[in-house]
């Protein structure tokens, strides 16, 4: 564990690597892992905490974390199609989110052959993501969303809606 530590805070060196950039005022845990794999870019604004055991691997994509963002234990966030974070956004512990869906339709060949579709995924300001949520590829979720715990959300929600399900739909509206 303490080769990996070592690691990642290497990342967090001025200068190491320009293709992450991170707030002076933004919490890193130790444990968090930030890295630009086969490429792709990490910025993460100012006054955001990223805490124990957080994946941030970008895949060749762009991720892109507002200000004043919370991004709790054990969330993964791939770039491979782009992640774009709003302002004053809220992930709960466990939470998914894939800009990356593999190709299935053909069955004379595996999945494996048939490649990927990467559409990307849009969080907008002021969202909050409950406890192991899975978003999926291609969506937007609009302003102001509550998504509750344990939603797959496949679809792009309305502003200022509450979500819930699998897949997620709308329960109600914040007033």
């Amino acid at each position: 564990m303490s080769s990996l530590i070592g690691k990642i805070r290497n990342f967090f060196r001025p200068g190491t690597n320009t293709n992450i950039v991170i707030g002076k005022s933004t919490y890193v845990s130790p444990t968090t892992l930030i890295e630009d794999r086969n490429g792709g870019t990490i910025r993460i604004g100012e006054k955001c905490e990223i805490l124990d055991g957080v994946l941030i691997l970008s895949y060749g994509g762009a991720i892109e974390i507002g200000d004043n963002c919370s991004i709790n234990p054990y969330t993964i966030i791939y770039g491979h199609g782009g992640v774009k974070i709003g302002n004053n956004v809220l992930i709960a512990a466990a939470t998914m989110i894939v800009p990356n869906n593999h190709n299935f339709q053909l069955k004379d060949k595996t999945i494996i052959e048939q490649g990927c579709t990467a559409k990307g995924i849009i969080i907008e300001e002021d969202v909050w993501i409950g406890h192991g949520c899975s978003l999926l590829d291609g969506i937007t979720v609009s302003k102001g969303t509550v998504v509750a715990a344990g939603s797959v959300v496949n679809k792009s929600t309305e502003p200022y809606s509450v979500i819930a399900g699998i897949p997620a739909k709308i329960i109600k509206y914040r007033t």
